[in-house]
């Protein structure tokens, strides 16, 4: 249970880095590295055709779940109803279970009058 409560809270990016329209790299909770294929900016004294980028970056966020109570006056009848047999029911089911009971205390074991393998003769070698 806590790690449903741990992973439906938590918050994480995902980055993706694109080489034209191929998916290079993806990282999860760090920047992507890229192709290496990245256009430098050409500086501004030199003469040169400025060709465009063929790589992008792509970044999704995921937000968790902000708020995990839920207001007791917000569910129905029927819900607090089915809330409170399931408590009832869930706490009754821990009771307490001595291991140590001995069940056949009272019973004796039957007295052996004869040795039945040997009189129906059948012995295990």
């Amino acid at each position: 249970m806590a790690f449903l409560v741990f992973f439906s809270t938590m918050s994480f990016t995902v980055n993706m880095h694109y080489c034209g329209d191929v998916l290079v790299e993806m990282a999860i909770f760090k920047k992507a590295k890229g192709c290496g294929m990245e256009m430098q900016n050409p500086s501004t004294d030199s003469c040169s055709v400025s060709k465009k980028n063929c790589c992008s970056d792509e970044q999704s966020v995921v937000n968790g779940q902000d708020e995990l109570k839920l207001p007791i006056d917000q569910l129905s009848f029927e819900q607090q109803q089915f809330v409170v047999s399931f408590i009832h029911a869930y706490l009754d089911s821990f009771e307490g279970f001595n291991k140590n009971t001995n069940v056949y205390k009272a019973y004796k074991p039957p007295l052996v009058v004869r040795q039945i393998y040997k009189l129906d003769e059948t012995y295990l070698i």
